[in-house]
């Protein structure tokens, strides 16, 4: 069978750049496949997903050399327009697709383009709309959608296209994990109904994995490291050696001593086969004892019962009380619109409390500016493009610090310490057009971690991260976090929550429905799914092979993790 996809050793070096970013890149894609490419960040992923739909050369240019051929035709003969028709793209930020005032007019976009007659294209709207749950919104402004809807209205729009190849460029990126589990089944349900080959490219390992993939390609600076089914990778730890996460309730296996020789089907907890020594896994849970120590410090900040509302009469945020004490992190969880980005407004200032007080080392802070907050509490954004208002790396970083006059010294000392913490300061005479999103984002975090606040909020602080740099970001949280600085993380990255977080709050509906510790929270399914959160797959795998203790187990992993990092400092 031809393949619909060949790169034959193919390379490809930036204009701007002295050395290539892919390298010698031989691989087939044969028509219907499912295809997940891995990596870390610079591994050139989306370079190569450039290469596939056209941005390079035509949006980015360069030198290449080799071939590549699409449906099989040499890519060097086709223009864009023609490979926008073979190859549909999803982007990881669905706004910077949409092109139309509603709904219904960006998924007709490029029939419109190709003077596709009016009920024709009609027909090709509803049905793709339909396909992917989001017929009823055809009217509705694209803008105005939810995270997850707008993933479906991107979806919508290539589908509509007849593009008969679909790649998908961190398409879980913005969504909370229940949408993220939806969209991967959804893009599984298109694969097999319509025969489309799927390239993937995401960094949330056990969503892409919980929906059958044919292959891994996985890459590593520029090339093609391995390439095999989920079952020879996951068995052979291949993508633990590349620095990537595999999935958590196989690191548990390992922790207690279990062979992967002679199991299958191991991208899923439930879906294991094979004879797994459950006693073994109960003697193990049983002998891990908590390498942690009670947090006595103060209460830094206190909620009490605060309610807000947007609109008279319609409260997104409804007696919630917590409190955070000094070094302390919690994770902050629950689906898109639960009321998170909100509440966190109140406590910056942004919103003020229609019911509640807001208490700050026992002050309120009710009627304190966001200013005057600013000094104690700092805010990073979920979307780093929504912060960063500077051309230059380094100017963005000392942006703040030469606002609360920092002399040049200090401000020089301080900017360089946090890009080093960061992993920005090779780049930082870079333009900040120069960053990835996952690039920009750290940046974001430096310029607020630069002021020293005594409470960080990081909404999202790990999107579009790989595990590498997830982790050592994270470690040094952790860090500041023993030195007295508290963490709120407002996420919907489960593993975050798990190794890093003390404690959990969830809301839904604008309400704390949940407050304990992580373990309990993420083992307990009721509020996971009332929350539209995801139970962790350790808890899963702990149900599905009848351990006595689903939370116990995710507690044990916790603390034997954490072990294993006080171990090594």
């Amino acid at each position: 069978m031809q393949p619909v996809i060949s790169f034959r050793d193919f390379s490809f070096r930036y204009k701007s750049q002295s050395s290539a970013t892919l390298k010698n890149i031989n691989l087939d894609i044969v028509r219907g496949e499912k295809i997940w490419i891995a990596g870390p960040s610079g591994s050139g992923k989306s370079t190569l997903a450039h290469c596939i739909n056209g941005l390079i050369p035509f949006s980015y240019g360069g030198e290449i050399t080799g071939e590549l051929y699409v449906n099989g035709k040499d890519s060097s003969s086709q223009d864009i327009f023609e490979r926008s028709k073979s190859v549909g793209t999803i982007l990881q930020n669905p706004d910077a697709q949409f092109v139309g005032q509603t709904v219904g007019e960006d998924v007709a976009f490029q029939m419109e383009n190709e003077a596709t007659p009016q009920a024709e294209m009609k027909t090709a709207v509803f049905s793709a709309l339909d396909l992917v749950g989001m017929l009823d919104y055809e009217g509705q402004g694209p803008h105005d959608l939810s995270g997850g809807q707008k993933q479906s209205v991107s979806l919508a729009g290539v589908l509509s296209t007849k593009a008969d190849i679909l790649l998908f460029d961190e398409p879980l990126a913005n969504l909370d994990p229940a949408s993220g589990v939806k969209a991967m089944r959804l893009i599984e349900e298109i694969h097999q109904a319509g025969g489309k080959t799927v390239i993937i490219i995401e960094h949330r390992v056990e969503d892409v994995l919980q929906e059958p993939i044919d292959r891994i390609v996985v890459m590593n600076e520029g090339e093609i490291a391995a390439i095999g089914t989920p079952d020879d990778l996951l068995a052979g730890g291949t993508l633990a050696s590349f620095g990537l996460r595999q999935p958590i309730y196989l690191d548990a296996m390992a922790y207690a001593g279990l062979s992967l020789q002679g199991l299958s089907n191991l991208r899923t907890p439930e879906g294991i086969l094979g004879t797994l020594d459950k006693g073994k896994l109960e003697v193990w849970m049983d002998s891990v004892e908590s390498p942690q120590e009670q947090r006595d410090g103060d209460v830094l900040l206190e909620l009490r019962d605060v309610t807000y509302a947007y609109d008279a009469g319609r409260d997104v945020v409804r007696q919630v009380s917590l409190s955070i004490g000094a070094g302390e992190t919690i994770a902050l969880l629950g689906g898109n619109g639960a009321g998170k980005s909100t509440l966190s407004g109140i406590i910056t200032g942004l919103f003020k409390p229609r019911i509640g007080e807001v208490r700050l080392w026992g002050e309120s802070i009710n009627n304190w500016s966001i200013r005057r907050r600013g000094t104690e509490i700092g805010y990073v954004m979920q979307n780093p493009n929504h912060m960063i208002t500077q051309h230059m790396i380094w100017d963005e970083v000392g942006l703040g610090l030469t606002a609360r006059g920092f002399s040049p010294t200090e401000r020089e000392e301080r900017s360089d310490e946090v890009l080093k913490i960061c992993g920005l300061y090779p780049y930082r005479n870079w333009p900040v057009s120069a960053l990835s999103f996952g690039q920009k984002k750290r940046l974001s975090i430096a310029s607020i971690l630069a002021l020293s606040p005594k409470l960080m909020i990081l909404d999202e602080p790990t999107a579009g991260q790989d595990y590498r740099h997830y982790t050592e970001f994270m470690d040094f949280i952790a860090e500041l976090s023993n030195q007295g600085m508290a963490f709120l993380f407002i996420t919907h990255d489960m593993h975050l929550a798990l190794e890093y977080a003390d404690r959990a709050v969830v809301m839904a509906e604008g309400g704390v429905i949940a407050a304990d510790t992580v373990a309990n929270v993420l083992s307990n399914s009721e509020v996971t799914s009332k929350a539209r959160l995801r139970e962790t797959s350790l808890a899963r795998f702990a149900r599905a092979w009848g351990l006595s203790s689903p939370s116990r187990f995710v507690q044990a992993f916790i603390d034997y993790e954490q072990k294993g990092k006080t171990s090594h400092e």
